[in-house]
């Protein structure tokens, strides 16, 4: 583990020069970080779409320091957890969205944390998406308060059954508990309720939504106006999610004002990743889950009224900028052993600095349990970058081409250059070649474990958001797959284990469990949604737990299976 924290030294460099300014505690700023989920950077009116009304939203941008090229993950989770920790994805266990690969390895320490024992309140509100169980949980990584839905979104397989996008099943503080209400309005009133007047100090209040995610559900008075100007019932259920997060803004906004607290509120809007319409793209190229600019950079608005003046600047940022950001700001450090990829942007939003040293950003998506080189990936510099963007879903072809663009004067991505430019096509190369060799270096890809049986969490449910494919990816209800879950047992129980199917039992058969060298099975009636293994004991130690349902000859996985310490 050596490795772990290596860096570049242009950044350590980097961040050397922006280091924290001291602050008195007295000064110390609130902070309000707001991500949505698939809104692209040209869905902003302020950025030109002719369709969308967001007032509030284009009412923060003209008040804040807006960055015109931020950049972020292509899909959810790995900007998630780069956002958390400063420090690329593949350093921290996350390298896809699903099937186990979004769990965070707890061992990395978040911007929550690092806020908490400075003295910050912490409150997390809305979509986590870097781990269900303990340790990897929101109130194991340094939030003291939480509302968050599970997996990677309302309705997927990690859900609790009979949870909505209205009134949705959260958990609060770790405890399952029903809403009332829309999950993004339930997201804005939990907040605001926890921030109050401000009184109980400086506080950090992160809210991820998951909209404008599908499966775009939406109120219909936020639906019809959209639909009234002639877009597809898709487009106008975005736009509608959209507009409804606007509208959570400017409350947001408004409590902050009516107590007080705006000016000295570092308020924070950004997206995770691009869009999955292309109805307005304003000149950008693909969408969400695509390397190339429209799937990748994003909006970024920072308002702080009492410290930064509002106008926009070109150097370039990023996810892994943002906590060592925001510790700056807050005049926190991290602990001694934490290293950063990011760097602190206050000097550039200060105005102390026009530009930033050059240096190059890196992004990497695509599926599978770990990352292939040169597979779905960008190097992006101020002026240049180099791209293979194919096979995000797929391996990619043998001899992938290398694209090379000049964002300043062809910002769509419509003139590869690497035939004119080879020399600087190498230059970027030979700087992915290393950072792939780095990150990959820090903990390798192994399966992060989540753990049964722990005093911190006695009862687990395994989803299919978690497990790891035996057959071909999926965790569809009506896909006959299988996976299983690597844990780590912290007790040997005695365990109820209740197995609930995916769909109830079309034939007799027969039900199985299995963790290292521990197996049992139950007989199945036709018809049975679930059946329970009681007093079952558990060998301590990390494996693969597994459970199958058997009929005819034909085993197929599950879709929960709830472990509950006696």
């Amino acid at each position: 583990m050596l490795n772990r924290f290596l860096r570049f030294l242009p950044a350590l460099l980097l961040l050397a020069s922006c280091g924290p300014p001291e602050t008195n505690s007295s000064d110390r700023p609130n902070i309000v970080l707001i991500m949505t989920d698939d809104q692209g950077w040209a869905q902003l009116g302020s950025h030109g779409d002719p369709s969308l009304q967001t007032p509030r939203l284009d009412e923060l941008a003209g008040q804040s320091v807006e960055m015109m090229r931020f950049y972020v993950s292509p899909v959810c989770a790995p900007t998630r957890a780069a956002l958390m920790t400063g420090r690329y994805n593949y350093r921290t266990g996350v390298v896809d969205t699903y099937l186990g690969r979004a769990m965070m390895d707890a061992a990395e320490v978040t911007i929550a944390e690092m806020l908490r024992d400075s003295g910050y309140r912490t409150g997390i509100f809305g979509k986590w998406h870097l781990g269900d169980n303990y340790p990897q949980r929101t109130v194991d990584q340094g939030f003291q308060e939480s509302v968050v839905h599970k997996g990677g979104g309302i309705g997927q397989p990690s859900d609790p059954p009979g949870s909505d996008y209205f009134d949705p099943i959260l958990f609060h503080n770790g405890a399952q508990q029903q809403y009332t209400g829309y999950c993004t309005d339930v997201y804005f009133d939990e907040a605001i309720r926890w921030i109050g007047d401000g009184s109980g100090g400086p506080f950090f209040t992160y809210i991820p939504t998951n909209a404008p995610h599908s499966p775009y559900i939406v109120p219909d008075s936020y639906r019809e106006p959209y639909a009234e100007q002639g877009l597809s019932d898709k487009d106008a259920r975005i736009y509608g999610m959209i507009t409804n997060i606007d509208d959570n803004v400017g409350r947001l906004m408004d409590h902050l004002e009516n107590h007080g607290l705006s000016g000295n509120t570092l308020f924070i809007f950004m997206t995770d990743n691009g869009p999955t319409t292309r109805l307005y793209h304003a000149g950008l190229r693909q969408q969400k889950a695509s390397v190339y600019e429209n799937g990748i950079r994003v909006p970024f608005l920072a308002r702080w009224p009492d410290r930064l003046a509002p106008r926009k600047v070109q150097p370039l940022g990023a996810h892994i900028d943002v906590t060592p950001t925001l510790l700056a700001a807050a005049g926190a450090t991290s602990p001694p052993d934490v290293q950063f990829d990011g760097i602190d942007l206050l000097p550039l939003w200060d105005g102390d600095v026009d530009s930033l040293p050059e240096r190059t950003y890196f992004v990497q998506a695509h599926r599978g349990n770990e990352p292939q080189p040169y597979r779905a990936f960008a190097a992006v510099e101020q002026r240049y970058k180099l791209v293979q963007p194919l096979s995000f879903s797929q391996p990619a072809p043998p001899e992938a081409a290398l694209e090379l663009y000049d964002l300043i004067e062809d910002p769509g991505e419509e003139n590869d250059l690497s035939a004119d430019r080879p020399e600087v096509a190498e230059r970027l190369k030979a700087g992915y070649d290393k950072w792939f060799e780095d990150v990959s270096a820090t903990r390798g890809y192994h399966a992060v474990r989540f753990a049964i049986g722990s005093d911190e969490q006695p009862l687990v449910t395994l989803t299919r958001q978690d497990w790891r494919m035996v057959t071909p990816d999926g965790w569809g209800r009506d896909q006959k797959v299988l996976g299983r879950w690597e844990v780590d047992c912290m007790s040997e129980g005695p365990y109820d284990v209740t197995v609930t199917f995916a769909k109830p039992a079309e034939s007799a058969g027969t039900a199985r469990i299995a963790f290292r060298d521990t197996e049992q099975t139950v007989s199945v009636k036709q018809g049975a949604e679930q059946v329970r293994f009681e007093g079952v004991k558990l060998e301590l130690g990390e494996g693969a737990f597994e459970a199958s349902l058997g009929m005819d000859s034909d085993a197929r996985g599950v879709w929960h299976v709830d472990i509950a310490r006696r």
